[in-house]
Formats: structure tokens, C-alpha cells, sequence
């Protein structure tokens, strides 16, 4: 899982609670973003259902599950920290997994592979003040439409999809990571960062977006065959385009 923003309105704390009361893993990888530095720096906001989040992942790493942290640019004050461990947390920078039928994946959040993260981190910021308040706007258009009867819309995900110039920043992503898995001779990577869940091969490479819990509402789960499989929440608890998981089959998430 990665993208949760713990700590922003934007967080879809109350699904993703629901999501892992019926989804059990032996390990867990948090692949960034967890926890939004960038807003709690300008406004505390850390509800109880935030809180239920944390304390629900630290008692499945006090009861056996390993949890893995790997800080994203949100949360990169746990790469500043030089702490290896928080409790039952490991904390590094990425990791390499292997699937049970052999593959070998990066697991890494994915802003190392970001131009503008890397070249003119005052635009990311600017970004991110827009992004904040295109889902404020976003949560009254969604109240309007469900009192019409209609289902939740992202205007996020609608101007990421459609709008050239999110489009191009996507593929610029895209292509630089599946060009640095190449170099590393690793079958594929699970990351974040661009809250835009994938799932498809690219250059040769397997390449796998967690998404998000601020509008997607998405996981990536391993069967206990090796298939890497996008979970899709919502209020039904509907599982999406990936049918089939069953929390007893789930090895990681």
C-alpha cells in the first residue's frame, strides 16, 4: 500500500480500516506517503480514524506481521531520521522482493524517478496546494452527487487521466522506472507516488502501481502462487477489475 496521507481531509482512513479488517497479509510494505509531512508542517489534522490506521498496522507487527516502511517524499523525514526501526516497523529505503514463483521485484516509493520531485521541489509543493484543493472540491461535488443519487466521481483522477500535460508527467514516470528496472536485471517494481494504479507489462519489465487511499482506494496483494493482483476498494467493500482474492490467500500486501 502506499499514498495514504495520513493526516490530510483527503484520506480515505474509514475504507482502508474496512479494507484491512477483511485483508490479512505475512508481510505488509508501506511504500510512502503514509503519513503527510508536508501538510502537518502547515495544519495538524489527525483524527481518530487516522489514528485507528496506525494503531491497527503496529498491532499486526506486535502479533507477528512484518511491516516494512519505505519513506516517500511526504514522509521523507523518516529518511532523515537514520532510524532503522519504529517498534515493530522496519524502515528502509527500498527493498527487493521475491514472488513465491521465483520473480524479483523493486519495491520503492517512486519519487526517486520524479523530475520535478528531483529538479524544482518548489513546483511539487505548488502541485500539491492545487491537488488539496481540487479534492476539497472534489468532496462537495461528491456530496451534491450523492444526493442525487449518483455515484462518487475524482475530479483528481478524471484531470490525471485526461489532462495532457498530467498524462505526459505520468509516461515520463513510467518510462524512467521501467528503464532503471532494466539496468538492475529485475523482473519488475512495485511502487507509488503518482496515484495512478497499474498493473501491465512495459519494456520488458512487470511494472505495478499501488495507487492511493485518497481517491483510488487500491492495493497490490500477492496470492500465495506468486500472481500480483490490484485490489480496488469502495463503500461496498466491490473488489474492481481484480476479482477473486480471498484474505486467507493474501501472502503480501
Amino acid at each position: 500500500m502506499s499514498d495514504i496521507h495520513l493526516g490530510t481531509r483527503g484520506c480515505q482512513a474509514e475504507l482502508l480500516l474496512d479494507f484491512l479488517q477483511y485483508h490479512h497479509a505475512e508481510t505488509i510494505y508501506l511504500i510512502g506517503d503514509i503519513i503527510d509531512g508536508w501538510r502537518l508542517r502547515r495544519k495538524k489534522y489527525w483524527p481518530a480514524s487516522h489514528q485507528a490506521v496506525f494503531d491497527v498496522l503496529l498491532e499486526r507487527g506486535r502479533n507477528g506481521t512484518r511491516i516494512i516502511y519505505l519513506p516517500g517524499n511526504h514522509d521523507e523525514f523518516l529518511r532523515q531520521s537514520h532510524k532503522h526501526r519504529f517498534g515493530c516497523i522496519e524502515i528502509v529505503d527500498n527493498a527487493q522482493y521475491v514472488t513465491a514463483d521465483g520473480r524479483s521485484y523493486l519495491v520503492i516509493h517512486g519519487d526517486q524517478y520524479d523530475v520535478v520531485i528531483q529538479n524544482a521541489k518548489w513546483l511539487a509543493f505548488l502541485g500539491d496546494r492545487f491537488y488539496a484543493t481540487a479534492l476539497a472540491l472534489n468532496t462537495w461535488l461528491n456530496i451534491v452527487r450523492r444526493s442525487l443519487g449518483l455515484k462518487y466521481w475524482s475530479l483528481g483522477a478524471f484531470a490525471k487521466k485526461h489532462v495532457k500535460q498530467f498524462v505526459s508527467i505520468i509516461g515520463q514516470f513510467e518510462a524512467a522506472v521501467a528503464t532503471d528496472i532494466k539496468q538492475r536485471r529485475l523482473h519488475g517494481v512495485i511502487c507509488g507516488h503518482i496515484h495512478h494504479a497499474a498493473d501491465r507489462e512495459m519494456n520488458g519489465i512487470h511494472y505495478l502501481n499501488s495507487g492511493d487511499w485518497v481517491e483510488s482506494c487500491t492495493a497490490i496483494c500477492e496470492l500465495y502462487d506468486g500472481t500480483l493482483e490490484i485490489v480496488r476498494w469502495d463503500e461496498t467493500g466491490y473488489f474492481g477489475a481484480s476479482t477473486g482474492l480471498d484474505k486467507e490467500r493474501i501472502v503480501a500486501a
